[in-house]
């Protein structure tokens, strides 16, 4: 991880990419205290158990976010993109609880990082901070219904489908490089079951797959 600060650039890139926090205040705020960090391709971000020191504002990259059960289990959940943050850290911050999720950097990501200790106060003084954590908070629910839905009702092939449709719009690129056992990973299946499923998804001229790459057709 590569960190740095500054302030003329914070503003610019929070003009940018978050136009919805518009008041001058918060953006002279988050450009004072926030810091920008760099983090490469499968980098751990967050992990489970640690406490969240830092609510961070996607700039550059994706991030995946998974949840792990009781047997230790990892369960993809969503990806986070530029433009976007994690409530489920904000929720952490608020509550001073050790976090419930893993967050990885899906590619080289660049974010802003904010130190949790003016998520409540900010909630309180800045309009547009308020309803952006709001919708933050109703887009990530509206993902984790999709999550649940997914796990609940769909089949196994479906599922992958849609994870796939998912990774490749979190890398922006139709080819992915991703290794079955990975997959099976985020899937909480068994990489014989996956392997299946991708041998048929190239069969039905769907997937065209080589070593470690699965290219969408």
């Amino acid at each position: 991880m590569i960190t740095e600060k500054a302030r003329p650039e914070i503003l610019s890139l929070i003009r940018q990419h978050y136009p919805q926090l518009a008041e001058r205040n918060l953006q002279d705020a988050i450009a004072d205290e926030g810091t920008i960090m760099h983090f490469k391709a499968g980098s751990l971000i967050m992990d489970f158990g640690a406490y969240v020191k830092i609510m961070p504002l996607i700039i550059k990259g994706s991030i995946k976010v998974s949840r792990e059960d009781e047997e230790g289990n990892e369960l993809f959940l969503y990806y986070l993109k530029p433009g976007e943050t994690c409530s489920m850290s904000f929720t952490c911050c608020l509550m001073d609880k050790k976090s419930e999720i893993r967050t990885v950097a899906e590619e080289d990501t660049t974010l802003i990082g904010i130190p949790t200790r003016f998520m409540d106060e900010w909630m309180s003084r800045y309009p547009s901070w308020k309803n952006f954590v709001m919708t933050s908070y109703d887009n990530r629910m509206l993902e984790l219904v999709r999550t649940i839905d997914s796990i609940a009702f769909k089949k196994m092939d479906e599922r992958l489908m849609d994870y796939l449709e998912q990774k490749a719009e979190a890398n922006n690129s139709r080819t992915l490089n991703a290794t079955h056992q990975e997959i099976a990973y985020d899937l909480n299946a068994s990489r014989e079951a996956i392997s299946r499923l991708l041998k048929q998804l190239e069969k039905d001229g769907v997937v065209q797959l080589g070593r470690n790459r699965i290219e969408l057709l």
